[in-house]
Protein backbone atom coordinates (compact mmCIF):
# COMPACT_ATOMS: atom_id res chain seq x y z
CA UNK A 1 0.00 0.00 0.00
CA UNK A 2 3.06 2.25 0.33
CA UNK A 3 6.31 2.27 -0.39
CA UNK A 4 7.87 3.75 3.12
CA UNK A 5 5.86 4.09 6.40
CA UNK A 6 7.06 6.33 8.86
CA UNK A 7 6.27 6.37 12.79
CA UNK A 8 7.15 9.45 14.48
CA UNK A 9 6.82 7.42 17.99
CA UNK A 10 7.29 3.97 19.12
CA UNK A 11 5.08 3.26 21.98
CA UNK A 12 2.41 1.23 22.25
CA UNK A 13 0.40 2.87 19.78
CA UNK A 14 3.69 3.09 17.20
CA UNK A 15 5.10 -0.18 17.44
CA UNK A 16 1.13 -1.55 17.37
CA UNK A 17 0.95 -0.28 13.98
CA UNK A 18 4.67 -1.43 12.58
CA UNK A 19 3.32 -5.51 13.84
CA UNK A 20 -0.03 -4.24 12.00
CA UNK A 21 1.42 -3.29 8.96
CA UNK A 22 3.84 -6.27 8.80
CA UNK A 23 1.47 -8.37 9.04
CA UNK A 24 -0.47 -6.90 6.13
CA UNK A 25 2.24 -6.37 4.69
CA UNK A 26 1.40 -2.31 3.78
CA UNK A 27 4.87 -1.16 3.22
CA UNK A 28 7.96 -1.76 2.04
CA UNK A 29 9.63 -0.22 4.04
CA UNK A 30 9.03 1.28 7.96
CA UNK A 31 10.91 4.28 9.36
CA UNK A 32 10.57 4.60 13.34
CA UNK A 33 11.94 7.51 15.15
CA UNK A 34 12.17 7.94 19.05
CA UNK A 35 13.63 10.28 21.38
CA UNK A 36 14.80 7.94 23.48
CA UNK A 37 18.07 6.13 22.51
CA UNK A 38 16.73 3.13 24.87
CA UNK A 39 13.21 3.29 22.70
CA UNK A 40 15.22 2.94 19.66
CA UNK A 41 17.39 0.61 20.69
CA UNK A 42 14.67 -1.78 21.98
CA UNK A 43 12.59 -0.87 18.21
CA UNK A 44 16.00 -2.76 16.44
CA UNK A 45 16.07 -5.72 18.83
CA UNK A 46 12.15 -6.54 18.35
CA UNK A 47 12.22 -5.88 14.87
CA UNK A 48 9.06 -4.13 13.76
CA UNK A 49 10.31 -1.60 12.30
CA UNK A 50 13.40 -1.56 9.32
CA UNK A 51 15.20 1.23 10.03
CA UNK A 52 15.33 3.57 13.50
CA UNK A 53 16.39 7.52 13.32
CA UNK A 54 17.30 10.06 15.62
CA UNK A 55 15.64 12.61 14.01
CA UNK A 56 12.43 13.21 12.86
CA UNK A 57 13.87 14.91 9.77
CA UNK A 58 15.74 11.55 8.65
CA UNK A 59 12.59 9.08 9.51
CA UNK A 60 10.06 11.22 7.39
CA UNK A 61 12.78 11.18 4.43
CA UNK A 62 10.41 10.26 1.35
CA UNK A 63 8.01 8.68 3.18
CA UNK A 64 4.32 8.28 1.47
CA UNK A 65 2.69 7.89 4.92
CA UNK A 66 3.91 9.68 8.14
CA UNK A 67 1.92 8.40 11.79
CA UNK A 68 2.59 10.68 14.40
CA UNK A 69 2.49 9.03 17.49
CA UNK A 70 3.41 11.48 20.40
CA UNK A 71 1.57 12.88 22.97
CA UNK A 72 -0.93 15.39 21.96
CA UNK A 73 1.20 18.26 23.26
CA UNK A 74 4.06 17.30 21.43
CA UNK A 75 2.24 17.48 18.03
CA UNK A 76 2.97 20.81 17.13
CA UNK A 77 6.58 20.79 17.60
CA UNK A 78 7.15 17.72 15.63
CA UNK A 79 5.30 19.22 12.99
CA UNK A 80 7.59 22.15 12.87
CA UNK A 81 11.11 19.38 12.71
CA UNK A 82 9.32 17.31 9.67
CA UNK A 83 7.66 20.18 7.23
CA UNK A 84 10.98 21.27 5.35
CA UNK A 85 11.34 17.40 4.90
CA UNK A 86 8.41 15.68 3.84
CA UNK A 87 7.47 14.08 0.87
CA UNK A 88 5.13 16.15 -2.05
CA UNK A 89 2.09 13.73 -2.15
CA UNK A 90 2.53 12.58 1.54
CA UNK A 91 -0.32 11.70 3.92
CA UNK A 92 0.50 13.22 7.30
CA UNK A 93 -2.13 11.78 10.21
CA UNK A 94 -1.50 11.39 13.84
CA UNK A 95 -3.15 9.04 16.41
CA UNK A 96 -4.37 11.44 19.21
CA UNK A 97 -6.96 11.45 21.33
CA UNK A 98 -8.16 14.85 20.72
CA UNK A 99 -8.26 16.54 17.17
CA UNK A 100 -9.17 20.21 17.36
CA UNK A 101 -5.98 21.03 19.16
CA UNK A 102 -3.65 18.64 16.88
CA UNK A 103 -5.19 20.23 13.36
CA UNK A 104 -4.57 23.35 14.48
CA UNK A 105 -1.27 23.17 16.12
CA UNK A 106 0.15 20.59 13.30
CA UNK A 107 -1.72 22.47 10.35
CA UNK A 108 0.10 25.57 10.98
CA UNK A 109 3.30 23.80 9.93
CA UNK A 110 2.70 21.61 7.49
CA UNK A 111 3.41 22.38 3.49
CA UNK A 112 0.50 22.80 1.17
CA UNK A 113 2.11 20.10 -0.74
CA UNK A 114 1.04 17.70 1.53
CA UNK A 115 -2.44 15.39 3.15
CA UNK A 116 -2.86 16.32 6.75
CA UNK A 117 -5.69 14.23 8.02
CA UNK A 118 -6.06 13.62 11.49
CA UNK A 119 -7.08 10.29 13.30
CA UNK A 120 -7.83 8.67 15.82
CA UNK A 121 -7.69 5.29 16.21
CA UNK A 122 -9.95 4.00 19.35
CA UNK A 123 -7.73 1.32 20.94
CA UNK A 124 -5.16 1.02 23.25
CA UNK A 125 -4.26 -0.64 26.88
CA UNK A 126 -2.67 0.49 30.23
CA UNK A 127 0.86 -0.54 29.32
CA UNK A 128 3.20 1.92 26.90
CA UNK A 129 6.81 1.52 25.75
CA UNK A 130 8.15 -0.44 22.53
CA UNK A 131 8.05 -3.76 24.58
CA UNK A 132 3.95 -3.56 24.91
CA UNK A 133 2.98 -3.50 21.16
CA UNK A 134 0.54 -6.02 19.17
CA UNK A 135 -0.28 -6.47 15.88
CA UNK A 136 -4.10 -7.47 16.64
CA UNK A 137 -4.39 -3.76 18.56
CA UNK A 138 -6.51 -2.58 16.23
CA UNK A 139 -8.64 -5.75 15.29
CA UNK A 140 -12.31 -4.68 15.20
CA UNK A 141 -12.01 -1.24 16.92
CA UNK A 142 -12.90 1.55 15.46
CA UNK A 143 -10.51 4.38 13.70
CA UNK A 144 -11.81 7.98 13.47
CA UNK A 145 -10.76 10.42 11.09
CA UNK A 146 -11.47 14.12 11.07
CA UNK A 147 -10.25 15.62 7.58
CA UNK A 148 -10.00 19.66 7.24
CA UNK A 149 -12.48 21.16 5.25
CA UNK A 150 -11.28 20.72 1.47
CA UNK A 151 -8.67 17.85 2.50
CA UNK A 152 -7.82 15.65 -0.78
CA UNK A 153 -10.73 12.81 -1.41
CA UNK A 154 -8.29 10.16 -2.81
CA UNK A 155 -5.66 10.71 0.53
CA UNK A 156 -8.55 10.46 2.84
CA UNK A 157 -9.35 7.25 1.22
CA UNK A 158 -6.19 5.85 1.18
CA UNK A 159 -5.93 6.70 4.63
CA UNK A 160 -9.14 4.74 5.51
CA UNK A 161 -8.07 1.78 3.63
CA UNK A 162 -4.82 1.77 5.56
CA UNK A 163 -7.01 1.65 8.78
CA UNK A 164 -8.71 -1.12 7.48
CA UNK A 165 -5.81 -3.20 6.51
CA UNK A 166 -4.52 -3.29 9.95
CA UNK A 167 -7.97 -4.30 11.46
CA UNK A 168 -9.96 -1.43 11.92
CA UNK A 169 -13.69 -0.12 11.59
CA UNK A 170 -13.58 3.55 9.99
CA UNK A 171 -15.74 6.68 10.72
CA UNK A 172 -15.74 10.16 9.60
CA UNK A 173 -16.20 13.06 11.70
CA UNK A 174 -15.54 17.00 12.40
CA UNK A 175 -12.56 17.61 14.58
CA UNK A 176 -15.11 19.37 17.32
CA UNK A 177 -17.64 16.53 17.37
CA UNK A 178 -15.05 13.85 17.87
CA UNK A 179 -13.44 15.52 20.66
CA UNK A 180 -16.95 16.08 22.69
CA UNK A 181 -17.70 12.43 21.98
CA UNK A 182 -14.35 11.25 23.40
CA UNK A 183 -14.66 14.02 26.51
CA UNK A 184 -17.51 11.31 27.42
CA UNK A 185 -16.54 7.75 26.05
CA UNK A 186 -12.88 8.07 26.80
CA UNK A 187 -11.32 11.29 28.81
CA UNK A 188 -14.06 11.84 31.56
CA UNK A 189 -13.40 8.18 32.65
CA UNK A 190 -9.84 8.47 32.97
CA UNK A 191 -10.43 11.54 34.71
CA UNK A 192 -12.49 9.53 37.44
CA UNK A 193 -10.33 6.68 37.74
CA UNK A 194 -7.37 8.91 38.13
CA UNK A 195 -9.52 10.83 41.32
CA UNK A 196 -10.30 7.70 42.18
CA UNK A 197 -7.65 6.25 42.39
CA UNK A 198 -5.86 9.07 44.19
CA UNK A 199 -8.55 9.38 46.90
CA UNK A 200 -8.14 5.89 48.05
CA UNK A 201 -4.41 6.69 48.25
CA UNK A 202 -5.08 9.98 50.53
CA UNK A 203 -7.51 8.01 52.74
CA UNK A 204 -5.75 7.46 56.16
CA UNK A 205 -8.11 5.37 57.85
CA UNK A 206 -7.59 2.65 55.25
CA UNK A 207 -4.07 0.99 55.11
CA UNK A 208 -2.20 0.71 51.46
CA UNK A 209 -2.43 -3.22 52.31
CA UNK A 210 -6.34 -3.01 52.31
CA UNK A 211 -6.90 -1.29 49.41
CA UNK A 212 -4.54 -3.63 47.93
CA UNK A 213 -6.19 -6.85 49.48
CA UNK A 214 -9.35 -5.84 48.52
CA UNK A 215 -9.13 -4.30 45.14
CA UNK A 216 -11.09 -7.65 43.23
CA UNK A 217 -13.90 -5.60 42.41
CA UNK A 218 -14.38 -1.96 41.09
CA UNK A 219 -11.11 -0.21 42.41
CA UNK A 220 -9.02 -2.79 40.72
CA UNK A 221 -10.62 -1.86 37.19
CA UNK A 222 -10.27 1.51 37.86
CA UNK A 223 -6.72 0.89 39.16
CA UNK A 224 -6.07 -0.42 35.09
CA UNK A 225 -7.11 2.60 33.73
CA UNK A 226 -5.37 4.96 36.40
CA UNK A 227 -2.06 2.75 34.92
CA UNK A 228 -2.17 4.85 31.40
CA UNK A 229 0.54 6.97 30.23
CA UNK A 230 0.45 10.60 32.48
CA UNK A 231 2.27 12.02 29.86
CA UNK A 232 -0.32 11.30 27.11
CA UNK A 233 -3.43 11.59 29.60
CA UNK A 234 -1.64 14.95 30.90
CA UNK A 235 -2.32 16.67 27.04
CA UNK A 236 -5.17 15.27 26.06
CA UNK A 237 -6.97 16.98 29.26
CA UNK A 238 -5.09 20.15 28.60
CA UNK A 239 -5.86 20.04 24.64
CA UNK A 240 -9.49 19.10 25.12
CA UNK A 241 -10.13 21.28 28.02
CA UNK A 242 -13.66 22.68 27.21
CA UNK A 243 -15.09 19.46 25.89
CA UNK A 244 -14.10 17.38 29.31
CA UNK A 245 -15.39 20.15 31.29
CA UNK A 246 -18.92 20.40 30.05
CA UNK A 247 -19.06 16.61 30.53
CA UNK A 248 -17.61 16.90 33.94
CA UNK A 249 -20.31 19.60 34.84
CA UNK A 250 -23.13 17.05 33.41
CA UNK A 251 -21.44 14.24 35.14
CA UNK A 252 -21.54 16.31 38.51
CA UNK A 253 -25.32 16.76 38.27
CA UNK A 254 -26.03 13.44 37.59
CA UNK A 255 -23.89 12.32 40.71
CA UNK A 256 -26.08 15.25 42.72
CA UNK A 257 -29.23 13.01 41.49
CA UNK A 258 -27.68 9.90 43.10
CA UNK A 259 -26.72 11.51 45.99
CA UNK A 260 -30.33 12.77 46.67
CA UNK A 261 -31.22 9.21 45.90
CA UNK A 262 -29.47 7.81 48.57
CA UNK A 263 -29.89 10.29 50.77
CA UNK A 264 -33.51 10.17 50.71
CA UNK A 265 -33.74 6.43 50.39
CA UNK A 266 -35.22 6.55 46.72
CA UNK A 267 -34.57 2.73 45.72
CA UNK A 268 -36.87 3.39 42.53
CA UNK A 269 -34.74 6.08 41.35
CA UNK A 270 -31.70 3.95 42.30
CA UNK A 271 -32.34 1.07 40.41
CA UNK A 272 -33.97 2.80 37.24
CA UNK A 273 -30.78 4.78 36.82
CA UNK A 274 -28.54 1.25 37.76
CA UNK A 275 -30.79 -0.32 35.03
CA UNK A 276 -30.20 1.88 32.27
CA UNK A 277 -26.23 1.69 33.19
CA UNK A 278 -26.86 -1.79 32.52
CA UNK A 279 -28.63 -1.74 29.43
CA UNK A 280 -25.58 0.40 28.04
CA UNK A 281 -23.22 -1.94 28.74
CA UNK A 282 -25.21 -4.62 26.79
CA UNK A 283 -25.10 -2.45 23.79
CA UNK A 284 -20.94 -2.48 24.14
CA UNK A 285 -21.37 -5.97 24.24
CA UNK A 286 -23.75 -6.69 20.98
CA UNK A 287 -21.92 -3.62 18.89
CA UNK A 288 -18.91 -6.07 19.39
CA UNK A 289 -16.71 -3.61 21.15
CA UNK A 290 -16.13 -6.23 24.17
CA UNK A 291 -17.78 -9.56 25.08
CA UNK A 292 -19.94 -10.50 27.94
CA UNK A 293 -17.34 -13.30 28.86
CA UNK A 294 -16.19 -13.26 33.06
CA UNK A 295 -12.69 -11.45 33.36
CA UNK A 296 -11.69 -11.10 36.92
CA UNK A 297 -8.33 -9.42 35.53
CA UNK A 298 -6.53 -12.19 34.56
CA UNK A 299 -5.48 -13.57 31.26
CA UNK A 300 -5.10 -17.35 30.67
Amino acid sequence: MFDRIALIGLGLIGSSLAHASKRGKLAKHIAGHAKSAATRQAALTIGFADSVHATVAEAVKEADLVILCVPVGACGAVAAQMAAHLKPGAIVTDVGSVKAAVLRDVGAHLPASVHFIPGHPIAGTEQSGPESGFAELFDARWCILTPPVGANADAVEKLRAFWQAVGSKVEIMTADHHDLVLAITSHLPHLIAFNIVGTAAHLEEVTDSEVIKYSAGGFRDFTRIAASDPVMWRDVFLNNREAVLEMLGRFSEDLSVLQRAIRWGDGEQLEAMFARAREIRRGIIAAGQDTAAPDFGRRK
